[in-house]
Parts: structure tokens; sequence; C-alpha cells
């Protein structure tokens, strides 16, 4: 079974996630695009370290290599939605981060 995995698109039309994967190399684009195929392919048996919980409703998608990237997304009616993502340089999640995806959580549900 494959899951629907959506790109969040903001109210101006603008798909934030779609744009911080465009502006990557080839080698961390190719990367990310293999681990949301495993999110299409697995979907809610994706396990780490692959993902992680990181609240109600808020899942991170790890991503690691030379460059380690970090997509939240959320599960709603059966469709994941990657809400954000950036580049992870520390080892604590920046609070700023999180606060977006958890605000664009708003903006689905």
């Amino acid at each position: 079974m494959t899951w629907k995995v959506k790109f969040f698109q903001t109210p101006r039309g603008d798909h934030p996630v779609e744009d911080f994967i465009e502006e990557q190399d080839k080698p961390t684009q190719s990367k990310v695009a293999h681990y949301i195929r495993l999110l299409v392919d697995y979907g809610p048996y994706l396990k780490p370290p692959y993902t992680k919980k990181m609240g109600v409703k808020l899942y991170e998608l790890r991503i690691s290599g030379k460059v380690a990237v970090r997509i939240f997304y959320t599960v709603f009616n059966n469709k994941y939605y990657l809400l954000h993502a950036f580049k992870k340089k520390t080892q604590k999640t920046p609070n700023k981060e999180l606060k977006t995806a958890l605000d664009r959580i708003k903006d689905i549900i």
C-alpha cells in the first residue's frame, strides 16, 4: 500500500518544503527524495532512525548524511503533510523551527 504525501501550501500558494529541497545540492535532494519515498511506501510503519515523534500529531523525518536535514510532518485524514524543513546544525531542535511546524499544523486541521 502507498500512502499519500502532500507538501504544505501556505495561504499565498507557496510550498516551503519543496522550495527548501530545490535549494539543496543534488546529493542532498536525492537523499531527501529517497526518505520521502520511504514515507510514501511505509507510512505509519516507518520507524526510527527514519522518524521521530516530536509531539501531538507532529513527527520528524530524519535525513542524515553530510548535510543533516529534518522535515516536520503531520498526519491528517490519512494523508501525510510535509510542513517544514531545515538543516540541522545543533544537537537540540531550535524552538523557532518547531514553532513554524506547529503553526502550520493549525492551518491544516
